[in-house]
């Protein structure tokens, strides 16, 4: 065997591993992507996903809220538009490897067999037993990842509208904005002050329900509501701020419901802002500051003692009580606000990362 022969095999050897890890890389992180149950923060769709939003985030850095909501909206369904793209182009250029290691040919001759066979178009192909199989094999992957595809959306958009029903529903109760003064003037007024247990029961099966999807399904945490002022991280902050503060501050028998909801609240923001590699103080001690200060406390109080609500009448243990609530959150509520671009919120989207760099949510 010459010196030729030997490079030849050896470089037909090499493109052929080359294709394999192509093509067994992109079926993993496909599998990872759309049909593993659970969060896999897999590096193709992170990269995917960073890539589009950098454009968008620059597009929009020094844009009013109204616009940058308009055209944030459609940053999930673009990147998912056009994640499976990628998907099959990889696919295609790791056949193009396989093609080429079994029979050597000209580069535009190889893409017509690949595209040809992964389309299942059928006008190229080569009547030898290996290629073949390479056809089949190729056919049967592209319909496969397209019939992920159309199983992933369904699975996506169901869970998307549980989490705005609920969106809406607290909006009914608190607001839009929603605040916490707002929440507990309406609970007095209704006369539920002592009767929101079912409340905090139907918020800790959502947080519950937030933590599996927003994992899972990632995308979802990018995918903003369809009225620009709601938003699923803003409703979350304002159930727990609310809960907290029922606890700690309003004058009725205590609700062990609400503590429970809190903790369900933290716990599944904490996996969310893990899966997305945020950083947040995970053993927080009650003694650590918040970014609610004390005179924006009081000033709901004294708007809540104005509307003849109850409230405890050591204001100073109330605020250590909240202060003890609010930092098992505080911070990766924060953090996700500013990943998500929430909507302006207090409490939550306006003391975010985005606007203590300055930036317009109103």
């Amino acid at each position: 065997m010459d010196v030729n022969t030997t490079g030849m095999i050896f470089w037909r050897t090499a493109v052929f591993l080359i294709g394999i890890f192509i093509i067994g890389g992109t079926l993993i992180a496909a599998i990872k992507t759309f049909i593993l149950p659970r969060g896999v923060n897999v590096w193709l769709t992170r990269v995917v996903f960073q890539a589009i939003g950098l454009f968008f985030q620059l597009r929009v850095r020094r844009a009013a809220y109204a616009e940058r909501d308009r055209i944030m909206a459609f940053f999930p369904p673009l990147a998912l538009f056009l994640m499976p793209m990628i998907l099959l182009v990889l696919i295609l250029l790791g056949y193009i490897c396989l093609f080429w290691a079994l029979e050597p040919r000209p580069l535009p001759e190889l893409l017509y067999l690949s595209g040809s066979s992964l389309l299942t178009l059928g006008y190229a192909t080569v009547n030898t037993t290996g290629s073949k199989l390479l056809e089949f094999s190729e056919a049967m992957v592209g319909l496969v990842l397209i019939a992920m595809l159309i199983a992933y959306l369904p699975t996506m958009y169901s869970a998307f509208s549980r989490r705005e029903t609920a969106v809406v529903l607290w909006e009914a109760r608190a607001g839009s904005p929603p605040t916490v003064a707002e929440m507990v003037s309406r609970s007095h007024r209704t006369g539920e002050l002592e009767r929101l247990r079912d409340v905090w029961l139907a918020w800790q099966i959502w947080f519950a329900e937030l933590e599996e999807s927003h994992t899972s399904l990632s995308p979802l945490v990018f995918f903003r509501s369809p009225q620009p002022q709601r938003s699923w991280i803003t409703a979350a902050g304002n159930v727990m701020d609310s809960a907290a503060f029922m606890l700690s501050a309003v004058d009725v028998r205590f609700e062990p419901q609400a503590a429970f909801c809190i903790r369900a609240g933290f716990l599944a923001l904490r996996q969310i802002a893990d899966f997305f590699n945020l950083a947040y103080e995970p053993d927080p001690t009650a003694d650590m500051p918040i970014s609610i200060s004390r005179y924006e406390f009081d000033k709901v109080c004294n708007e809540l003692l104005a509307r003849d609500v109850p409230l405890k009448a050591d204001r100073e243990q109330a605020w250590r009580d909240f202060v003890g609530w609010r930092v098992n959150y505080d911070d990766v509520l924060l953090a996700l606000a500013a990943l998500t671009w929430a909507p302006y919120a207090p409490w939550v989207s306006d003391r975010s990362v985005l606007n203590r760099a300055g930036i317009e949510q109103r």
